[in-house]
């Protein structure tokens, strides 16, 4: 059974996403501020983390950042947070999705569903490893070498997003077609959550991040993985 943290200072909410999870067939710890959470988090080793971003003591943001020093397991933020922003510094330190309140208990954990899978997805596809360019994924490990180099661990929605990509060399892909491929199931989403995710992939798997080699940038369009 996957075990999913859930974070919020509001004791109704933290409840309601506890009632319905635990109905969806997850254990589930819960955490009221940033510090206990992180705490937990290192305790526990969540698969998932349903994160609120306005807790006190350390907020939601501060926490991704030191939970993301020590592991990539996804995170889902929820926020009442309405700027554009927020929503993209949140997805930018490696969150893998949001929802903003007030939201549907069933749809979140449908999200939940949807990005564990993606998790599960990238580990048993049947291709053991991706090489595109001088760039190779272990499927099974999550992990990415380029020229050789070690690639710090991406989150696995980057990783999804990334393998997407060098699957196809050269194909065009726009942003909706890129959610698609990370979401497996049609979400009214936030498309320009995939230009947060692309600067994230770049800033860890590019030598300069401004003059990317591998994901390439079609204006207009979207994006594709370099076809050289």
């Amino acid at each position: 059974m996957k075990t999913i943290l859930v974070v919020d200072d509001e004791p109704k909410i933290t409840q309601l996403v506890r009632d319905y999870l635990e109905r969806a067939g997850y254990v589930v710890r819960v955490a009221s501020d940033g510090r206990a959470a992180l705490s937990t988090a290192r305790t526990e080793k969540p698969d998932l983390i349903v994160l609120d971003l306005g807790l006190p003591h350390m907020d939601g943001l501060d926490f991704t950042r030191e939970f993301r020093k020590t592991s990539n397991a996804p995170i889902i933020m929820l926020t009442a947070r309405t700027e554009e922003t927020d929503k993209l510094v949140g997805l930018e330190l490696g969150a893998d999705d949001y929802m903003t309140k007030p939201f549907s208990p069933k749809e979140l954990v449908a999200r939940v569903r949807v990005v564990l899978r993606r998790v599960e997805h990238a580990v048993t596809n049947a291709a053991d490893v991706i090489r595109a360019a001088d760039l190779t994924l272990d499927l099974p490990r999550l992990r990415v070498t380029a020229e050789g180099r070690g690639i710090e661990e991406l989150t696995p929605t980057e990783f999804e997003l990334l393998a997407a990509l060098a699957r196809q060399p050269g194909r065009v892909f726009t942003r909706a077609q890129l959610l698609d491929a990370i979401h497996g199931v049609a979400f009214e989403s936030y498309e320009r959550a995939i230009d947060a995710h692309i600067k994230n992939i770049r800033r860890k798997i590019e030598i300069k991040a401004s003059e990317p080699k591998y994901i390439l940038t079609v204006y207009g369009v979207g994006y594709k993985f370099a076809d050289r």
